[in-house]
């Protein structure tokens, strides 16, 4: 396979078959400067174009490395430009295979200029239509801004590199101690990356995640014919209360589960499910992780994170910018304990609150199993906007664990008498009954039947509609 065509191989292989119409083939280079004059530049180092994902209209743009190493100059910047003027107009997805050495030193000013009308033109399309970046090679400095910009990014395994700066750059720092630019640092560390796979991976995740998403913020049609059953009962549900990726797929039409920052700050699970054919944003608190054969690999505490607080409000934030409705399995019981989470996670919790309160969309909730303190609060409760809030019979619900209640209440008082407290406590203050009768929880479900009652409820939210205070924009 020849480098020259690999920037169109891998649009063939994105797109569906006979589907790409290139635009701009003819555009080359116009800087004369440090010998460029002699150098060819075919489409001045970018395919861009349309065509079909399953039939959905999408906008691509791959950089050929073969041409001057896929280096942003003046033209290749137009380019991509254009192509974004082109998606807006028409309401489409814009997807950007990155393999590129950066900016063209010999154009200077003009493509440092012409990094800065990609950022505007992305800043201008986000919220509006979806922007999906894939990088299969180089990605560093300023081109780095160009996928943290964008709403999903997806990482080649070995070769892809994205950096702002070069690991041996970095003081104290070389590659082989620690390499800051591989897809494993910046998917388990950084964050940035949605998933990590093999290139033919990456493209077939990208084609998942485009059938999954609308087409822009205002496209309201984008549902498909359910096959699955709705009323269909998910007997193992409570069996995966603590691995929620897998409760989630269960509920699920056909188990559909595109789980996005899979790699990153595990404790919460985010991503698309689809629910009666509709596209719904799940957010869950995660306390396991099973393998394939049923084996516990990794566990968590029932508490927030700062990372996993993060994670979930940008995830919010996107399903509330394409009205794409929000569900979340709460099992929480405070926030995370430490010297180093205590420098951010108030503020992270405040995010993830705000993000819950600001959205407008359907808000479901279904506490599983614990929702103790001002976390759960900030887990979608109803007294921040959940429109509908759904428990199962066992979960608890309450400032605290009703042991630690009884012994404050109880103090200096024998354990029988805080063992006798602990039991009055629980039904009184911590029961889902308890939180039902006070209007806290609207329904207590059967684990087996979540999925009927979800489905339910979003189909009786589908035309809500809700105001906020006039304003240009929140600042938290």
């Amino acid at each position: 396979m020849g480098t020259t065509s690999q920037a169109s191989q891998r649009i063939t292989a994105l797109l569906d078959e006979n589907s790409f119409v290139e635009i701009g083939a003819l555009v080359t280079a116009r800087a004369t400067d440090f010998n460029l004059k002699q150098t060819e530049t075919p489409s001045d180092g970018v395919i861009t174009g349309y065509g079909v994902i399953d039939g959905n209209l999408v906008y691509v743009y791959s950089q050929d490395v073969s041409v001057l190493n896929g280096s942003v100059g003046e033209m290749h910047a137009k380019k991509i430009t254009n192509l974004y003027d082109l998606a807006l107009k028409t309401g489409a997805p814009v997807i950007g295979l990155i393999h590129s050495a950066g900016l063209r030193l010999q154009e200077a000013t003009d493509a440092l200029n012409a990094f800065g009308e990609i950022y505007f033109k992305q800043t201008n399309a986000s919220g509006v239509i979806p922007q999906i970046t894939a990088i299969f090679g180089s990605c560093g400095g300023g081109l780095a801004l160009i996928p943290t910009l964008t709403d999903f990014t997806l990482m080649e395994e070995k070769n892809a590199k994205l950096f702002v700066n070069s690991p041996n750059a970095i003081d104290g720092n070389e590659i082989s101690k620690c390499d800051t630019s591989s897809a494993t640092f910046q998917s388990e560390e950084a964050g940035i990356v949605d998933v990590v796979s093999d290139e033919a991976g990456v493209l077939a995740q990208i084609r998942q995640l485009v059938s999954l998403l609308p087409a822009n913020n205002e496209d309201n049609d984008s549902f498909d014919e359910c096959t699955d059953d709705l009323n269909r009962e998910c007997e193992n549900l409570i069996n995966c209360a603590g691995d929620t990726s897998i409760a989630l797929s269960q509920i699920s039409d056909h188990g559909i589960f595109f789980e996005t920052k899979r790699n990153y700050a595990k404790d919460m699970v985010t991503g698309f499910i689809k629910l009666n054919g509709a596209t719904v944003g799940a957010i869950a608190n995660r306390t396991e992780i099973y393998d394939a054969e049923g084996n516990v690999t990794e566990k968590f505490d029932a508490v927030l994170s700062a990372k996993g607080c993060e994670k979930a409000a940008d995830f919010v934030n996107f399903c509330d910018a394409f009205d794409i409705p929000v569900l979340t399995f709460t099992n929480v019981k405070g926030f995370a304990s430490s010297k180093c989470s205590e420098k951010k996670i108030a503020k992270a919790a405040a995010r993830l609150t705000y993000a819950f309160a600001n959205a407008t969309v359907p808000k479901v909730n279904v506490i599983t199993k614990k929702a103790y303190g001002s976390a759960y609060v900030a887990m979608n409760s109803k007294a921040i906007g959940a429109d509908i809030t759904m428990t199962w019979p066992d979960a608890e619900i309450g400032t605290m664990e009703a042991k630690l209640a009884a012994k404050i209440i109880c103090s200096g008082q024998g354990a029988d008498a805080i063992d006798a407290c602990a039991k009055e406590y629980g039904e009184l203050q911590t029961s889902a009954l308890s939180a039902a009768r006070r209007g806290y929880v609207d329904q207590i479900v059967a684990p087996s039947e979540t999925r009927k009652y979800v489905i339910g409820a979003f189909e009786m939210l589908y035309t809500k509609h809700e105001e906020r205070p006039a304003k240009k924009h929140g600042t938290v």
